[in-house]
C-alpha cells in the first residue's frame, strides 16, 4: 500500500502545537515564571534554525505532564484544542488528507512533537497511524522523560525505519512526505514523492534546487 506521510506543525496545522502548548500552560498559570517563557521561545528559534537540542526540549517539554494527573491533563487537552489548535486549523489540510484515503493510501503523521500533544489533533484527522516523539509513561504517569529515539530530524529517518519493520510489507516505495521544514530534508530525501507545504526557506531553495512539488495549505 502506498504510503502518505504528513508532518503536522506548520503543516497539516498553521502553528507549532508544541510551542503552542507552552504558551497555553503560561496563559493559564499552569507554569510560573518568565524563565520557561524564554526557554519556549529560545527552544523554537532554535529548532527554526536547525539547531535544536531535541533531548533537552523534550525534557523542558513533558516535565510539566508531571503536574497533573491523567484526569487533568485531558481535560487541558480538551481546552488546548478549542483555544489554540482551532484557530490554527486548515480545512485544505483535512482535504489533502482526504485526497489520498480516497486513493487508498496509507495515512501516517511523523512529528516530531510528543505524542501526548499531537495525538488528539492526529484523530481528529481520522489518521490512525502516528510516529512521533514518545513520553515515559509508568503506572498512567507522566516521569518528564522520553523513550526511543526523539522523532526529529535524522531520527525521524530513525523512527520511519523502526515502523516500517513493524509493519512488513509496507516501504518507501512511491510514498509521498508532505512538511514545511528543513529539519525534514532526511526523510524527504528518502520518499519518491517529497512535497514542500508553506516551506521554510531553507526547504523552499532545497525543493526548487531538486525540483520537488511545493504546495500551500494556508
Amino acid at each position: 500500500m502506498t504510503l502518505a506521510l504528513f508532518d503536522l506543525d506548520n503543516t497539516l496545522i498553521a502553528g507549532d502545537s508544541d510551542h503552542l502548548w507552552g504558551e497555553f500552560l503560561l496563559k493559564h498559570g499552569h507554569v510560573e515564571d518568565e524563565e520557561f517563557r524564554q526557554q519556549n521561545d529560545a527552544y523554537y528559534a532554535d529548532y527554526l534554525r536547525g539547531e535544536l537540542d531535541m533531548d533537552a526540549y523534550l525534557r523542558f517539554a513533558l516535565e510539566p505532564l508531571t503536574y497533573f494527573t491523567a484526569a487533568q491533563l485531558r481535560q487541558l487537552h480538551e481546552q488546548f484544542m478549542r483555544e489554540s489548535i482551532e484557530p490554527i486549523w486548515l480545512p485544505k489540510a483535512e482535504a489533502l488528507v482526504e485526497q489520498h484515503r480516497k486513493l487508498g493510501h496509507r495515512l501516517a503523521v511523523i512529528t516530531a512533537t510528543n505524542r501526548f500533544i499531537v495525538e488528539p489533533i492526529v484523530d481528529r484527522f481520522e489518521i490512525d497511524d502516528l510516529i512521533c516523539s514518545e513520553p515515559e509513561v509508568i503506572a498512567g504517569t507522566y516521569t518528564g522523560e522520553f523513550i526511543g529515539t526523539p522523532c526529529y530530524a535524522e531520527g525521524k529517518v530513525t523512527c520511519m525505519g523502526e515502523w516500517l519493520k513493524k509493519n512488513p510489507g509496507e516501504n518507501l516505495d512511491e510514498a509521498w512526505f508532505y512538511s514545511d521544514s528543513h529539519n525534514d530534508l532526511p526523510l524527504l530525501s528518502r520518499v519518491t514523492n517529497p512535497v514542500a507545504v508553506d516551506p521554510d526557506e531553507k526547504l523552499a531553495e532545497q525543493a526548487k534546487k531538486e525540483g520537488w512539488a511545493i504546495l500551500s495549505l494556508r
